[in-house]
């Protein structure tokens, strides 16, 4: 997956799955956790029940295939985390929208299958997964503060540097912000959660505090929508900017997950974004250096210098790439 070829995933993940679904069809299966939900029956004219079990951004990055997954079955029913039920809300081809964290019984079904294996069953290739953004819709609008409503002559850049504690090989040390600093023109605004939101009051730059304002994800991508950019390590709201077909900058740890691939600066699930990654393990400076070089130079060649151009306009997309 790391290396983009999809196809050889999929054949050795057939290898590994055949005897266990023989088994299953026998009788004598004895479901492990390293076992994958999906037991490889068609999806046509069967009710579908597609749980998401992992974290917040796999249901946000897997979620594009649940309209795919309703073209074939009777109907789709989703148990996803209450965080992303207002979210998903409305989504095409979803019939039944649960809370999975409930302790009722799964619904009848006739087909069971974990969000992040739909690209397996589908058998996605980087020329076939399906990339149309936005495939999440935020009518709401997002309500400003009055004391950080964003200056129209400037640009208005959303900053999250910390994943969560699951993973701190994924955060970057508010001190290597630095290179930040020196953008003119820039406002700042933390879409951090967590504890290390609290890291504003010694940041190396200024940074309006937002956070207050976008616990809920669905007012996260409300702010996203009225943001210029989004600058992120990876963590959900890498996700959800990339579902909004917002303008998004991922910073990546040297040895990053097989979903980013390996030595490229886009990403084949999120036209809207570009990768920056370490050189080296632990060189965040370099990586941070290289984002403030490159938000400089996009900068530079702005009409409406300094600031990127409206947050509802068709190109500041391209730009921002």
């Amino acid at each position: 997956m790391l290396a983009g070829a999809f196809e050889d995933a999929w054949r050795e993940t057939d290898l590994m799955e055949c005897p266990r679904r023989l088994a299953e069809r026998h009788g004598v299966f004895t479901p492990q956790p390293h076992h994958l939900v999906w037991n490889g029956q068609p999806f046509r004219d069967r009710r579908v029940l597609v749980r998401c079990e992992h974290g917040l951004g796999d249901t946000i990055m897997f979620a594009r295939y649940f309209p795919l997954l309703a073209q074939s079955a009777r109907e789709v029913i989703v148990k996803a985390q209450p965080q992303l039920l207002a979210l998903l809300t409305g989504m095409p081809g979803v019939t039944r929208l649960l809370n999975a964290w409930t302790a009722d019984p799964d619904p009848p079904h006739e087909v069971a299958i974990e969000c992040m294996e739909l690209a397996y069953a589908f058998r996605s290739t980087r020329a076939t997964l399906p990339a149309r953004v936005p495939y999440l819709n935020v009518e709401r609008s997002f309500v400003w503060p009055n004391e950080y409503k964003p200056d129209p002559l400037r640009s208005n850049v959303g900053l999250l540097w910390a994943a969560s504690d699951w993973d701190t090989r994924r955060s970057v040390p508010i001190n290597d912000l630095v290179p930040l600093a020196q953008i003119p023109g820039v406002t700042w605004y933390s879409l951090q959660q967590g504890a290390r939101a609290a890291e504003i009051r010694s940041a190396p730059l200024p940074i309006e505090p937002l956070s207050p304002h976008t616990q809920k994800i669905e007012a996260a991508a409300a702010a996203m929508r009225a943001l210029d950019l989004i600058i992120t390590v990876d963590t959900m709201a890498a996700h959800l900017a990339g579902a909004l077909a917002r303008p998004v900058w991922l910073i990546l740890r040297h040895e990053a997950d097989w979903r980013w691939l390996r030595e490229v600066d886009s990403s084949p699930w999120y036209p809207t974004m570009r990768i920056f990654r370490q050189p080296e393990p632990g060189n965040w400076r370099a990586a941070i250096e290289d984002v403030a070089r490159h938000l400089a130079d996009l900068f530079s060649r702005q009409q409406r210098p300094p600031g990127l151009p409206p947050a509802d306009s068709s190109t500041h997309c391209t730009l921002a790439l």
